[in-house]
């Protein structure tokens, strides 16, 4: 039987993307993106609450987010969780949730920030020919997965 395995996240990156390489030759570029959710009380007091995810890109979108991303930047991540342990440096046995990135959205120009405006920016991920997108492409609200 086939399974789905999917999340898609739209936030704030919370860290400048930290590229590396594999033994192999192989690019790496992991960040922290934060989701913010807000929401009234059965009081009525607005209460808001943020998820921090850590996401990792392989091969040409790691190099396209590495270059295009930094922090504070707005950006929308689709792709897979990955859960895995390791044993941390207290001997401890840690756990981890990651978003191994299919497709990365710049959802704003650089310095931007959150004053609004125009959805723009870049699109970079997996295309369904195999191949990446190799550039940007004018978004609006209306091309937004939801």
């Amino acid at each position: 039987m086939v399974g789905l395995n999917k999340i898609m996240v739209i936030g704030n990156v919370g860290t400048d993307p930290e590229m590396r390489y594999t033994p192999s030759g192989a690019p790496v570029t992991s960040f922290r993106i934060a989701a913010s959710r807000s929401y009234n009380t059965r009081e009525g007091e607005r209460r808001q609450e943020t998820e921090w995810f850590t996401v990792v890109a392989w091969n040409a979108l790691a190099e396209q987010v590495n270059q295009y991303l930094s922090k504070g930047r707005r950006a929308y991540v689709d792709g897979r969780l990955r859960s895995h342990s390791f044993q941390g440096n207290d001997g401890q046995m840690r756990f981890r949730n990651e978003i191994i990135a299919d497709r990365v959205l710049f959802l704003d120009r650089p310095g931007a920030g959150d004053e609004g405006g125009e959805y723009g920016g870049g699109s970079y991920g997996q295309s369904t020919g195999g191949g990446y997108d190799t550039g940007p492409e004018v978004l609006s609200p209306d091309d937004l997965p939801f």
